[in-house]
């Protein structure tokens, strides 16, 4: 299986619509690159940037 996804393939895998991807790319929200003129994401930097998140958010949550 390819490492890169396309917004679309990202999109579903997160389970988001794929403009708020497009979205979050554009803010740096969320890791990318281009190639071309395409935004490509690498899965294995989506699977890490969900851990970094989710670590985050246990940081953070006071229960």
């Amino acid at each position: 299986m390819q490492d890169r996804m396309t917004a679309q393939q990202t999109a579903e895998y997160l389970g988001l619509n794929r403009e708020t991807v497009y979205r979050m790319a554009r803010r740096k929200e969320i890791p990318h690159f281009k190639l071309g003129n395409r935004i490509l994401f690498s899965k294995s930097s989506i699977e890490e940037w969900i851990r970094e998140q989710e670590e985050a958010n246990m940081s953070a949550s006071s229960y």
